[in-house]
């Protein structure tokens, strides 16, 4: 098993990444933190870590890194932990859009993990499940445009915004829009829009998206309105999702049924009577799971993967 070490332990994301990890059996594992975390312990399986400072010395004897820190943090750590580590996995939204950095989803587009130089990125919360759900419907009928409305859990927003919301009276509850602007759109539309493009190798595909937070603690969900090259009937649709590597189809998906589910949950699949071509469907996503911590460790696997898998070649034409 490979030594891992997991940046921004103490954090909604980081804490998830622990549990998985230990779920899937890793046993050679780090906790890192901010130098103010340094020295708590964080749950691991039915043991404890002690949490060490994230410093650029700190990554030596590791194989690979998982960061789920901002932006301004991986910026100044990224590349000192790939001095040291074969891989890092960033989940902030520092490196999504570099140029020769990989953006990945492994069901959508696997094949890029390997064509990095060090630092593979976790894409953004609602794109990776929404690119799980158009990959298979381009595959089928190619897609000519894309509108969005997404409802984002607090969890979204890091550990200290789910203890706002706990401590939020309920006539209190709001919908927010805490997103720094872009322009006309907000910075999380916009991301949305360019990762969307670059995870699915489609540049120049119409994007459109709005962005909501909603007073729910877990579980981000988003309505789509999907324009296909050619024809899909709803029946089309909703059996090529049924075939899709982690979805599952529900009649009314919610983030309350898709906490702590692996899968997206995509449902309400039907006609958009607008559009010639056009289909609406609603998913939900566990965002601390596959919309973040799990898509991480099966980037980090498919690199653990094919090293294993270049490391037999190699024996093999030395026999």
């Amino acid at each position: 098993m490979p030594s891992v070490g997991v940046v921004g332990a103490t954090g909604a994301v980081g804490t998830v990444t622990l549990e998985l990890l230990a779920e899937r059996g890793y046993d050679d594992v780090r906790a890192f933190a901010s130098e103010r975390s340094a020295g708590k312990r964080v749950a691991f399986g039915g043991e404890a870590l002690v949490v060490e400072e994230a410093t650029p010395e700190a990554f030596g004897e590791l194989d690979l890194c998982l960061f789920s820190i901002g932006t301004s943090g991986s910026l100044a750590l990224v590349p000192e932990a790939v001095r040291a580590v074969a891989i890092v996995v960033d989940k902030s939204a520092a490196y999504r859009l570099a140029d020769g950095v990989p953006l990945v989803v492994p069901e959508v587009n696997s094949a890029r993990a390997a064509e990095n130089e060090g630092i593979v990125a976790n894409p953004n919360c609602c794109a990776i499940p929404l690119t799980c759900v158009l990959k298979p419907l381009h595959d089928a009928a190619g897609l000519r445009r894309i509108r969005i409305a997404t409802y984002q859990s607090m969890s979204g927003a890091g550990a200290s915004k789910m203890q706002q919301l706990e401590a939020t009276k309920p006539h209190e509850l709001d919908l927010l829009m805490e997103w720094d602007y872009d322009g006309d759109e907000f910075d999380e539309e916009t991301k949305l829009r360019e990762e969307t493009r670059k995870i699915m190798e489609l540049p120049e595909l119409p994007v459109s998206a709005n962005c909501v937070r909603v007073p729910v603690m877990v579980g981000h969900a988003e309505t789509v309105w999907i324009e296909t090259e050619s024809r899909l009937t709803a029946d089309e649709a909703k059996t090529i999702l049924g075939a899709a590597p982690s979805v599952r189809l529900e009649d009314f998906p919610s983030p309350g049924r898709a906490k702590g589910i692996d899968e997206v949950l995509v449902g309400r699949i039907r006609q958009d009577p607008t559009e010639e071509n056009g289909l609406v469907l609603f998913l939900a996503c566990d965002n601390l799971r596959k919309g973040a911590a799990l898509n991480a460790i099966q980037i980090a696997e498919l690199l653990l993967e094919n090293e294993r898998v270049v490391s037999d070649d190699r024996h093999l034409r030395a026999v």
